[in-house]
């Protein structure tokens, strides 16, 4: 059956007659762990390239467009779609912005809307805890078990061969026909994520070399890039920065990726009010995917907006 115009139950977690379902599901195969390693690698290779690359030649104000064109409209993907709505139940959407949410999340190349979906849920379930698949603070508080938390929780948890249940974290997506289509075409998404780029960059410069280009930059690097802004809430927003709601995790606010992130870095504030829309809610703090949800409510795009009042967040202060 097919919900539409809802959103997401956030009431996630299943049972079975012997109780709760486990919290992983189907390994990955050899070749699936294959193909995950080139779509992880290669884009990080890549950025590294970028550097002697972009130092006198190879580096267009075209490449530039369509690179920050593309890093929005994924990053708003994840940040609105992936994970303020589908995720967090943060508001309701009709149909086709559910299946526009999905597309755009998937362009950000982090894996389909229900691995997505299912993995940040579990992650608050277990937030810190073990069961969390991205915590910092799985191996001890020592350098050396800090440092390995840290490759752990910002990279080093998706070359596990292990998968969050999808039945027990998302079974409300497995229900929904569209994201199910939408999940299992991932692989057609993430092609698109890199050809659209470079088929733009081709057509308006005219040239091979304006298509490779694009490629490059707004393609590979706009991945790589966008990969490890977000892999940093993961990691960085788990260890430093400050907490000034109460929540049962280290979950930090973390000022200096507030813009890169579109808001995702307020993670302290999130972890304290999870479905909350806004994520920057004190003062000066920028959040911009909160902005593009104002913006579709404005449009009747979203309704039954969460916002934050005050009376919930003075409940959650802890200063």
């Amino acid at each position: 059956m097919q919900p539409s115009s809802s959103a997401p139950n956030v009431r996630f977690v299943t049972t079975t007659a012997s109780g709760p379902a486990p919290l992983l599901g189907e390994r990955r195969t050899v070749a699936q762990q294959l193909v995950l390693k080139v779509f992880l690698l290669v884009p990080f290779a890549a950025l590294i390239a970028a550097v002697p690359l972009a130092w006198g030649w190879g580096l267009s104000w075209l490449d530039i467009v369509l690179a920050v064109s593309m890093y929005v409209i994924a990053t708003l993907g994840v940040t609105v779609g992936y994970h303020r709505y589908f995720t967090h139940g943060a508001f309701k959407a009709n149909r086709p912005v559910r299946i526009a949410l999905g597309i755009a999340g998937s362009f950000a190349v982090q894996g389909s809307v229900i691995f997505w979906v299912a993995s940040h849920r579990r992650h608050h379930a277990y937030a810190d805890r073990e069961g969390d698949p991205h915590s910092p603070w799985l191996f001890g508080t020592s350098p050396g078990a800090l440092l390995k938390g840290f490759w752990h929780a910002h990279m080093g948890w998706m070359f596990s061969r292990d998968v969050t249940n999808y039945e027990r974290f998302a079974p409300d997506l497995l229900r929904d026909d569209d994201l199910r289509v939408v999940s299992k075409l991932f692989g057609v998404w993430t092609a698109a994520s890199l050809a659209l780029p470079a088929l733009l960059g081709g057509l308006i410069s005219w040239s091979w070399w304006g298509a490779l280009t694009a490629f490059f930059w707004a393609g590979l690097v706009r991945v790589a890039f966008l990969h490890h802004v977000t892999w940093s809430v993961n990691s960085v927003c788990h260890m430093i920065g400050s907490r000034p709601f109460a929540s049962r995790d280290r979950a930090a606010n973390f000022w200096p990726l507030a813009i890169l992130s579109m808001g995702e870095s307020w993670h302290n504030s999130h972890h304290a009010d999870p479905t909350c829309a806004r994520h920057g809610v004190l003062r000066g703090q920028i959040d911009i995917s909160a902005r593009t949800i104002w913006i579709f409510e404005k449009l009747g795009w979203a309704w039954d907006v969460r916002w934050p009042t005050a009376e919930r967040l003075a409940r959650r202060r802890t200063n």
